[in-house]
């Protein structure tokens, strides 16, 4: 009964059919492989098709964004005016930190892509509480909540968003949907390509954090587009070992995942 209640759900969400979910149980042992637990789930944007591996933690269980927000942290600096362009610079503030690449003066573009905090946090503070509050409001990002100081609230277990939503995001901001210039959703739209290759593209932004228990917590959102074809995915992740080295394992699994399904190998 959950799973048909689900199903019925996103078809009202995305005017489907409840034949239009499939759950696909061999994606299991990319999670198993790992040690870790999580969700993933693909919508073919000409079918509406979604495939889906573990249905109840897709739709049913929120989680911090932590740095998949910087999709919203950049469109908000942007239509603001608090981000002049991606290349707007934020001076090091000379803080060493364990990410190398977070160590200099970074532009908007380079900060995105390496998933520069500190200079979210910059842009995050520069905003304000009270405007970064209307623009959660106006997007219906996940529960809303800003909780505790403005330079962490995605990062504390305050602010919380399903898989569901995540894919929903991702959707309106590839077809400029979202309530933002579009030359500000283009800006970020060309932030979040990381592959651009003759039979495909891939787009999308990773995250890292921790639950509410200490368990480590790995998100990659986005799109890959073969023949122009436009699929959007979510993968969440999640695991107690404090050791386990998330960053190169939720993009490796992604691929797998990915080929497995058909794509990045000319097949689609």
């Amino acid at each position: 009964m959950k799973h048909l209640l689900f199903v019925l759900s996103v078809c009202c969400l995305f005017s489907c059919t409840p034949n239009n979910v499939k759950v696909d149980n061999s994606l299991e042992k990319f999670f198993n492989d790992n040690k870790v637990a999580g969700t993933f789930a693909l919508m073919d944007n000409a079918s509406g098709k979604f495939t889906v591996y573990n249905l109840d933690r897709y739709r049913d269980s929120a989680y911090l964004p932590a740095s998949t927000f910087k999709i919203v942290n950049s469109l908000i600096g942007l239509q603001t005016g608090i981000i002049s362009s991606d290349t707007m610079v934020i001076k090091w503030d000379g803080i060493q930190r364990s990410v190398p690449e977070w160590n200099k003066d970074l532009t908007m573009y380079e900060a995105f892509r390496v998933s520069a905090v500190p200079y979210y946090q910059e842009v995050a503070r520069r905003i304000g509480k009270d405007t970064m509050q209307f623009w959660l409001d106006s997007l219906a990002y996940g529960n809303k909540k800003i909780g505790g100081a403005i330079d962490t609230f995605w990062l504390n277990n305050s602010l919380k968003i399903t898989p569901d939503e995540q894919i929903g995001l991702v959707k309106r901001l590839y077809f400029n949907q979202l309530p933002f210039h579009q030359i500000n959703q283009e800006i970020v739209k060309r932030a979040m390509l990381f592959e651009n290759q003759p039979a495909y593209r891939l787009a999308y932004k990773t995250g890292l954090g921790f639950t509410e228990k200490g368990n480590q917590l790995g998100w990659v959102v986005g799109w890959i587009e073969e023949n122009k074809h436009p699929y959007f995915f979510v993968l969440n992740i999640e695991t107690p070992d404090k050791n386990a080295d998330l960053i190169p394992i939720r993009i490796n699994m992604l691929k797998g995942i990915l080929k497995q399904l058909g794509f990045m190998e000319g097949r689609r």
